[in-house]
């Protein structure tokens, strides 16, 4: 069984125009354009997000302290 349902959509006027001449020259009805137009955009693949730029990277210099050296670090954090 199939289910139509009627709605109301507000088409600008130049849009209207075209359609109902297109609708004549396909011998369709509007709402048969309608309903293949939303259905072709509807059935789009969705459109890839573009790629991210790269993460910046920056040149710090040296370490100035060994973390795995706990008594060094805690002595530059006391210098500071």
């Amino acid at each position: 069984m199939v289910f139509h349902m009627k709605t109301t959509l507000n088409i600008d006027d130049g849009v209207m125009s075209r359609l109902k001449q297109e609708a004549a020259r396909q011998r369709k009805t509007m709402s048969e354009l309608v309903e293949a137009a939303l259905r072709s955009a509807l059935q789009r693949q969705p459109r890839k997000k573009p790629a991210l730029p790269p993460i910046p990277t920056f040149d710090g210099g040296r370490e100035l302290v060994d973390l795995a050296d706990r008594d060094a670090l805690y002595r530059a954090m006391e210098e500071e």
